[in-house]
């Protein structure tokens, strides 16, 4: 008998939201976070989210992560039901499936980038023969194979994102949810984590979701979806998303 777990890899689609909503209780209050959300998000797609403070962005991306889980409403990710899951088999779908990357890096302070990567590791179901091989492959795949043993306060912001990055990565995911992974960069390295992002998803068909308030960042995704009051007001196609490699050779050089 299936546990409901094993990858599944059917059909076009690896996210299908129908008619999801939630709500939180603040006292007497009842708020709603989402309302009534429905949408399909493609294999190997790159979408950004977009919204103000307060329209549902984040709390659609922990559902998205199995992070939370919603009020009413299904939630298939890669043709799995989630809504009956228990917390635990919820963990396993995301440490499997889904690599997180947030704006403040959220690094451990006293350990390396390597040790840093090498965490998701320690978590999954099927043990890793050579982890410190698997995470040394991930920090090459980002660029910083030789600050593997750095901690995080002798790394630039840009390369702790790519720590994080690397993180995201180690476990192979088939889905990446980064939010506001640019909000604490500069505009060049910003562009240079775009270009991270377009690869992995251009080259490798990961899955690429992000949050983010900037409409520049926002126009490197294949897809923009702008929320308001819990609802998706536009969902559009980019149709020249731009590209975040042409645009380096464009802009001023970092700062040495």
């Amino acid at each position: 008998m299936s546990d409901g777990l094993s990858d599944s890899a059917s059909g076009p689609n690896i996210i299908e939201v129908e008619h999801l909503s939630r709500t939180f209780s603040i006292g007497e209050l009842t708020v709603a976070a989402l309302r009534d959300v429905s949408l399909e998000i493609a294999r190997g797609d790159f979408v950004a989210i977009m919204g103000p403070s307060g329209s549902g962005k984040s709390t659609l991306m922990n559902i998205l992560g199995c992070l939370d889980k919603p009020t009413s409403g299904i939630y298939r990710l890669d043709g799995i039901g989630l809504e009956e899951m228990d917390r635990d088999q919820l963990a396993e779908i995301r440490n499997r499936k889904i690599g997180f990357v947030f704006q403040q890096f959220n690094l451990l302070a006293r350990t390396s980038a390597i040790e840093n990567v090498e965490l998701p590791l320690l978590y999954t179901s099927e043990p890793v023969a050579d982890p410190h091989a698997r995470a040394l492959q991930a920090l090459a795949s980002v660029g910083l194979a030789e600050r593997a043993d750095h901690h995080p306060n002798q790394l630039s912001g840009g390369q702790q994102q790519r720590v994080a990055i690397a993180r995201a990565l180690v476990n192979n995911p088939q889905i990446i949810l980064a939010d506001e992974p640019t909000g604490a960069l500069d505009t060049r390295t910003s562009i240079e984590i775009m270009a991270i992002f377009q690869g992995l998803n251009r080259i490798q068909g990961i899955t690429t979701i992000i949050v983010t308030h900037e409409p520049d960042i926002a126009l490197y995704a294949n897809r923009n979806i702008y929320f308001r009051d819990g609802k998706i007001v536009r969902d559009e196609k980019v149709a020249n998303p731009k590209q975040a490699e042409r645009d380096l050779l464009q802009s001023v050089p970092a700062a040495v």
